[in-house]
């Protein structure tokens, strides 16, 4: 991963990002006492932030922006204690939509192939950064094992805007057709109900208890709804 320069900027949006980002390495760092091929001194993790904002402010992203990183980091902190190891948990949610095209289909696998080259190089030992790649492939199907804690925690938190208010939902619904604006309607349509119909197959769409008791009614009225409304 080519970090970008960083430039200070009064106008930064994204400050508390910057600090969150650096004191999560700072903590995986510390755990696993690992040191980047060569044995050269860890780099400054910063312009690796630089580099991963300026990937989830992409033009053609609505839904999968800064804001979407910062909601889900927030959510994270709220299922903290469900975490078996929260630094790996809050690097996957960094990298789980790093790459994202909505025009393909191997984003995640892009995501975690990213993960995979950069976090190494940030001083993060390997285990954990297999761990990290592993979170973020399964973000693809939101179906973590009912002993992955960890991918409990990551799947509730990236689907917990699907219990928003009637209209944060629909915010959101309207944000992911604009990422698919050169879909045509009636294949939107399809491939969008198929999506939401799939998620309410799922015996549980949140499995951490508190993700269960806060958002499972909410998000699964909403979904229907959508559904509904789409006709399907």
């Amino acid at each position: 991963m080519t970090p970008v320069s960083r430039t200070a900027d009064a106008t930064d949006p994204a400050p508390e990002l910057r600090r969150r980002w650096a004191a999560t390495i700072a903590d995986a760092r510390g755990r696993t006492k690992a040191t980047p091929p060569g044995g050269a001194p860890a780099p400054d993790p910063a312009p690796y932030a630089d580099n991963l904002l300026s990937r989830w402010s992409e033009p053609q992203r609505h839904y999968h922006t800064v804001a979407h990183l910062s909601a889900v980091l927030t959510r994270i902190d709220e299922l903290a204690g469900h975490a078996d190891d929260l630094a790996v948990v809050q690097l996957a949610a960094w990298f789980h939509d790093a790459v994202y095209r909505p025009d393909r289909s191997e984003n995640e696998e892009r995501s975690a192939a990213l993960a995979e080259r950069a976090l190494p190089e940030l001083g993060i030992g390997a285990a954990r950064t297999a761990e990290v790649a592993r979170l973020v492939r399964l973000t693809v199907t939101h179906d973590p094992e009912p002993d992955d804690p960890d991918g409990e925690v990551l799947c509730d938190a990236d689907l917990a805007v699907l219990a928003g208010s009637p209209d944060d939902y629909a915010a959101y619904a309207a944000a992911i057709r604009a990422e698919y604006a050169f879909v045509p309607d009636a294949d939107f349509t399809a491939g969008r109900s198929a999506v939401l119909r799939q998620l309410l197959t799922l015996s549980r769409l949140f499995r951490t208890p508190m993700g269960y008791d806060r958002w499972e009614h909410l998000a699964r009225r909403n979904l229907t709804t959508e559904l509904d409304l789409l006709g399907g």
